[in-house]
Order: C-alpha cells, then sequence, then structure tokens
C-alpha cells in the first residue's frame, strides 16, 4: 500500500516544477504501491508556474495561496489532509527516481530503525556531483565563526556548519539533511507541531530535526539512493531578500534554542561585526554590486529587529 504522501513548495519555479512532477509521474509509473499522494502548494506565484503541472497519472491535488506565506507555513498546509505514514518535502528544483523514494521507505521501514525520524538521500549537482547536503547543529560559537568570516577565509580550522569536508559516500546518522529532499515520519511530525511557521524560509529543517534530536530520534543521510537537485531555485534573483531571511532566521533561531548569552552574542556579532566582514570580502572580491546587496540585507534586518523584540511580530 501506498504510504508516502508528498509535499512541494512552489515559488516562480516555473522552469523547475515541471521537471520535479515528470520524475515524479515517472517513479508512480515505475512502483504504483509508492506514492500516495503529492500536493503543490503554490505560495503566490507570478511567473505562471502551474501552467501544465497536471499530471493526469499522478495522484496529484494543487493549493494555491495568493500571497507568499512562507515556506515553513505552506510545508504544514501541504502536510495537512494526508495519512500516510511518512511525509516527503521535496524541492522543485529537485527530482527523485523511485529507487530514490522506496530505498529510503524501505530503510525507515526495518525494525532497528524505529528511532530514524528523518532522512535524507545522496543529492547530485548539475555535473553529477555530490552535493555537500548535511549540516551540523548550529551553536554560538559557529554563528561567530561565520560572523566574523573565519569559516570562509580559513575553512579548515572554523568549519562551517555544511559537513563540507566529508564525501558524502557514506551512510551515516547527521545532525541535520537538507530540506531539498527531507522525509520524515508523520506521527513525529505531528507530535512535533510541523515545522515553526516563524521561519518564513531558512533554519526551518534545523530546528524541527534539533527538536525530533530532543524528543529521541535521529536524522540519517543515506547514501545509496541518488536524487538531483538544480539548488538555488526560486531564491536566485533576490540575492539581498534571501540574506535577509537568512539572518532573521539565524537570529530566531538563536532566540529559540540558546542561552540568554548565547543569543545575545549572536544579535550583537550579526548585527555590528558580520556586515563589515561581508562587505570588506565584497569589495575585495570587486563587486560592488554585492556589497549593496549586502547593505540592503542588513538594513531590512535592521527595521525588522525592534518590531520582532518590541511586539513579537515576525513578518
Amino acid at each position: 500500500m501506498a504510504d508516502l504522501d508528498i509535499v512541494i513548495v512552489n515559488w516562480n519555479s516555473r522552469h523547475y516544477l515541471r521537471g520535479c512532477l515528470d520524475a515524479l509521474q515517472a517513479a508512480h509509473d515505475e512502483d504504483a504501491g509508492l506514492i500516495r499522494s503529492v500536493t503543490v502548494v503554490d505560495n503566490g506565484s507570478s511567473d505562471d508556474s502551474l501552467d501544465g503541472a497536471a499530471h493526469e497519472r499522478l495522484p496529484l491535488r494543487i493549493l494555491r495561496n495568493r500571497d507568499n506565506l512562507g515556506f515553513a507555513a505552506a510545508c504544514n498546509q501541504g502536510a495537512r489532509g494526508g495519512n500516510g505514514n511518512f511525509l516527503l518535502f521535496l524541492n522543485p528544483d529537485a527530482a527523485a527516481t523511485a529507487a530514490a523514494l522506496r530505498l529510503p521507505l524501505d530503510f525507515m521501514a526495518r525494525p532497528g530503525n524505529r528511532k530514524v525520524g528523518i532522512c535524507g538521500v545522496q543529492l547530485l549537482d548539475d555535473a553529477g556531483h555530490v552535493a555537500r547536503s548535511c549540516a551540523r547543529f548550529p551553536t554560538p560559537a559557529s554563528f561567530a565563526h561565520a560572523a566574523l568570516g573565519l569559516d570562509r577565509i580559513l575553512p579548515a580550522r572554523f568549519p562551517r556548519a555544511r559537513m563540507a569536508e566529508w564525501d558524502h559516500g557514506q551512510t551515516r546518522a547527521v545532525d541535520q539533511v537538507i530540506g531539498a529532499y527531507f522525509l520524515i515520519r508523520r506521527p513525529l511530525f505531528e507530535r512535533l507541531g510541523g515545522f515553526d511557521e516563524r521561519y518564513f524560509v531558512y533554519f526551518e529543517e534545523v530546528d524541527l530535526s534539533y527538536r525530533a534530536r530532543r524528543a529521541g530520534y535521529v536524522s540519517v543521510y543515506l547514501a545509496g539512493a541518488p536524487a538531483w537537485h538544480r539548488g538555488g531555485g526560486s531564491s536566485d534573483g533576490i540575492r539581498a531578500r534571501r540574506l535577509y531571511y537568512s539572518l532573521r532566521s539565524r537570529l530566531l533561531y538563536a532566540f529559540k534554542h540558546f542561552s540568554a548569552a548565547g543569543a545575545a552574542s549572536v544579535v550583537l556579532l550579526t548585527l555590528f561585526v558580520e556586515p563589515a566582514s561581508r562587505v570588506g570580502e565584497a569589495f575585495l572580491r570587486r563587486s560592488p554590486r554585492r556589497a549593496a546587496e549586502t547593505l540592503k540585507g542588513y538594513a531590512a534586518l535592521w527595521a525588522w529587529l525592534p518590531r520582532y523584540l518590541l511586539l513579537g511580530r515576525t513578518r
């Protein structure tokens, strides 16, 4: 019996969504007992993303939002109404074969893997190279390294959260798998209340993975089931806004999971130190445009933070 519900959140990803759905239809045709449902949540796209999205042999439903509700909120929206024991959150710029769906399900269904709550797979980029798709949970120290630019200047001494030093050639337990392919047990997802919708985009899967770990479950990276992931997708053209949302989600994560002192250190470094290091790096690369985008992203962050601290507003 099909036991997998797939949720795809789309925002102006017209060039990728069709390929994602084509791959899922091929997987469904190959293994008819695999997919219970596919839900596409369109977050107020303006690029006619849903033109040609219908796939008559795929158990597909499409939810249309007038506005962009954010990735976490749209994921929760798409998850509601399904009843499979497993939920897969799949990016529209990803493509999964039947094997990339079946093997993780079989792995998690083994009696000895009952405490594997989340599973990711090997993701291949445009050139067929294995992407570095797993990460460590962030800490105040790791955020400090990022703010100071140490993880970019001396990556061997100050490794980034993303596990770039590991070739991702072996199956292993990890802190977090990337949200482009994020398979989770539905009972665990519902027990944890789904994604925290205060994260508009970025860090929502980190937060959920951390809460799953605290609940006694592990995340596993499965090396033997490759899928394709282009990366970047719908956010390629909005770098300043992307930086703002990433920094904002960083602060939300720090407020939620760190001590008061740890969160304060992250805020101070993010607001007062990192802008200078990022702008300096941009000029060293002779990229005034990147410097301008950096300043624009930080201006948005500075405008948001007082509203959040005083009123608790994340929008």
